[in-house]
């Protein structure tokens, strides 16, 4: 069963591929965080931030859509995007300007991955703990 398939009623932002998707995603998290009553959105942050700016910079354009919701004792963030590109995680080079930050998430979230949507485009989701 996908992620999706449990949690249809969660609300969900959609998001113009623009530098400001980041930051509206990050409000919208730290809502859903309060509306879900949980503590500390830091991690769910950085995460967030990451996928949507991934998403606006090499999606291809088209619309950008978050859903964050918890799921069996983790927080789930899913960013949709249009592109048929999927992630890649860098190997760590400290000399690098740019391109780590899938690197970054890896270390902090329980799992996560990518999955195609059967129209145009994939979701990729972290799961994050409480």
């Amino acid at each position: 069963m996908s992620v999706a398939a449990l949690a249809p009623e969660t609300p969900s932002l959609v998001l113009e591929p623009t530098d400001r998707a980041p930051g509206l995603a990050r409000r919208f998290l730290v809502e859903r965080y309060r509306e879900l009553g949980l503590g500390d959105d830091y991690v769910g942050r950085l995460v967030v931030t990451e996928l949507v700016t991934n998403a606006y910079r090499h999606a291809g354009g088209g619309a950008i859509v978050v859903r964050v919701f918890r799921q069996e004792g983790l927080v789930v963030i899913e960013v949709w995007d249009q592109g048929a590109g999927l992630p890649v995680v860098r190997a760590e080079d400290h000399e690098a300007t740019c391109g780590r930050g899938l690197l970054l998430v890896t270390e902090l979230v329980h799992d996560w991955g990518v999955r195609p949507l059967n129209e145009e485009g994939k979701v990729i989701w972290a799961r994050c703990a409480l």
